[in-house]
């Protein structure tokens, strides 16, 4: 495979995106009962939609934001979001590109950015998405602040989105981190967890075998933060992401008291 695969170029495909949603919507629109308010909030020109991110090894959220996203604006816009290099490495590759993924990498989503585009990021990646359950309505970035230097040198504003639910389609008891660091995984996969979740029907396992939970997800795309309007022209990187991560809490914590019951909403 090419190694340019997955840098951000006019790989688009629209027509590929629409075929896509079409497969995803039974998840999205049966199994997991999605509602995602606010869409209307993301910039006609580029913006960062800045996340967190649930569901271990089947996270929803990007197929969630997208649906939204093309009903809104169509799929003539395109909607880019951030991958890790492993996605790149095998014959999918170039079908990941078409869809929108490009290779994570501040560059990359720059130039994503300036063309007008709106682009994914998890800031927190499989730190979040890995979360115990304990933790299943924390935003925890895991101190990762690249997403806010991105954003103040595209000169775009971040567009804040909070999902509940998703962390309840399984039982999450451990990120394995300290085991993922002994097996040394982070130089072959960037990833240096061992998970540990129990579930349906395999019970517990460090393996993605059990079958996601029909849980409920629902979201709320909050205001645009414009950085230099509410931080100047030099801003401070870490209390921005401090602002971003204080409203978007605030919000989770809103989403998550509304819901009634695990699993069911």
């Amino acid at each position: 495979m090419p190694s340019d695969i997955g840098e951000f170029g006019a790989a688009w495909d629209p027509e590929l995106m629409k075929r896509i949603m079409g497969a995803f919507r039974p998840l999205t629109r049966v199994w997991h009962r999605t509602e995602l308010g606010g869409i209307e909030r993301v910039p006609s020109t580029g913006s960062l939609i800045v996340s967190n991110h649930s569901g271990g090894f089947v996270p929803m959220d990007i197929p969630i934001i997208a649906e939204a996203y093309f009903n809104h604006f169509g799929y003539d816009r395109p909607l880019y979001s951030l991958g890790h290099d492993v996605l790149f490495a095998g014959p999918q590759a170039a079908l990941f590109t078409r869809a929108g993924l490009i290779r994570a990498g501040r560059a990359n989503a720059i130039k994503a950015l300036n063309s007008g585009a709106a682009v994914i990021v998890f800031p927190g990646g499989d730190y979040d998405a890995f979360r115990p359950s304990n933790a299943a309505n924390r935003i925890d970035f895991d101190g990762r602040t690249g997403y806010v230097k991105t954003a103040v040198e595209a000169g775009v504003p971040i567009v804040p989105v909070v999902l509940a639910g998703g962390q309840q389609n399984q039982i999450y008891l451990t990120r394995g981190r300290r085991l993922g660091r002994r097996l040394g995984l982070k130089r072959m996969l960037r990833m240096d967890m061992v998970p540990l979740t129990a579930g349906f029907p395999f019970g517990v396992t460090p393996l993605p075998l059990n079958v996601p939970l029909p849980t409920k997800i629902s979201g709320q795309v909050l205001e645009p933060i414009d950085i230099s309007a509410r931080f100047g022209g030099d801003p401070d990187v870490a209390a921005i992401d401090a602002y971003v991560r204080k409203v978007m809490q605030d919000a989770l914590t809103r989403l998550a008291a509304a819901r009634r019951f695990p699993v069911i909403g």
